[in-house]
């Protein structure tokens, strides 16, 4: 009978001892792979999701900032506008997307409107995004032709009470704040003939004032803005708590005998649920980082924006918080739910 020497025996221990080199053997290059997939994101481009047609005020701070984000990482950013619904088919879009950082949504304030707008959403607001960071804040506006004969809010109220078949104002999608500050100022001044002509963005809205379609257009500052320098409109009463300071000689709506009439459009950035972390924290870092140049301050606000340089944390507390707000104004104008 052969024996074996007692030496050659694989002891426990060795085998133990075996099957871990193995496993590191196996298991090291997978590690890598993991880590150079992390450090390579993003590999392709990244697609920003606006929920509103072209020209409006998530559009313009989309391309600018996907512009800033394509020079500052040298990765590539794209925009790709979604409207419609109220802005629920560009969001419903985006939350159903695959999770894998490559397609976010540009969120206005119309995320936390529709959440008490609607009886039934594409999407679950509070479980189906995570927050990436805050972009930018701007005021909304009213704005005339400039050879309107009203030369305040209160002289435009005046003309629609006299002649309502005359007046009628556009507004960007139900469930905007623009369109909600008009369906609000017809409630509190009682002009329920003065029809809100509803467009899929805030410049159609625009252009729909421009070609004098309609005669008066609730709007955001942000697009409105290169309108009034250019002479092409004129402002009647900003609805902010403070005057603008590259217009100041338009007054608040406060100011022009309206209290409480704050409103303005909040834009940020969101991810699909389930993102992966670290995906989510390299956009956060990053647009945090362009946000915070001098020379991305300064185009925004030459646009009309107020940048808003703060983490997923603080604009998630700031929507969530506003789903609460714009209820309570939807019911106070008395607006039925979709």
């Amino acid at each position: 009978m052969t024996r074996f020497n007692d030496s050659l025996k694989p002891s426990r221990r060795r085998v133990l001892q075996g099957a871990a080199a193995l496993a590191a053997g196996v298991a090291a290059p997978a590690l890598l792979r993991v880590r150079s997939a992390f450090a390579a994101y993003p590999e392709r481009p990244v697609k920003i999701v606006v929920a509103n047609t072209p020209g409006g005020p998530s559009d313009l701070v989309a391309r600018i900032v996907s512009a800033a984000l394509q020079q500052s990482t040298g990765k590539t950013f794209i925009v790709e506008n979604r409207g419609g619904a109220g802005g629920n088919i560009g969001m419903g879009y985006a939350a159903h997307a695959e999770p894998d950082g490559y397609t976010i949504l540009l969120a206005t304030s119309a995320f936390s409107v529709n959440v008490g707008l609607y009886k039934h959403l594409p999407f679950d607001p509070h479980k189906d995004f995570v927050a990436v960071s805050e972009l930018a804040g701007v005021s909304n506006i009213f704005v005339v032709r400039p050879e309107s004969p009203a030369k305040t809010m209160k002289e435009f109220i005046a003309l629609a009470r006299e002649n309502p078949d005359k007046y009628n104002v556009s507004v960007p999608p139900i469930g905007t704040t623009p369109q909600l500050q008009a369906t609000l100022l017809k409630s509190r001044e009682n002009l329920p003939r003065l029809a809100e002509v509803v467009f899929k963005g805030g410049g159609d809205a625009l252009q729909a004032l421009l070609s004098s379609t309609v005669q008066l257009a609730s709007n955001s500052l942000g697009p409105s803005s290169s309108h009034i320098r250019a002479g092409a409109l004129r402002g009647l009463a900003i609805c902010s708590e403070e005057r603008w300071p590259d217009f100041p000689d338009i007054p608040t709506m406060q100011e022009a005998g309206y209290k409480d009439f704050v409103f303005a459009t909040d834009m940020a950035l969101l991810a699909p649920a389930k993102t992966p972390p670290e995906n989510v924290k390299w956009l956060e870092t990053e647009t945090l980082k362009v946000l915070s140049t001098p020379q991305m301050k300064e185009k925004l606000h030459k646009s009309g924006f107020l940048v808003r340089p703060k983490g997923g944390a603080a604009a998630w507390a700031r929507m969530t918080k506003e789903m609460g707000t714009f209820k309570s104004i939807i019911d106070q104008a008395g607006i039925k739910q979709m």
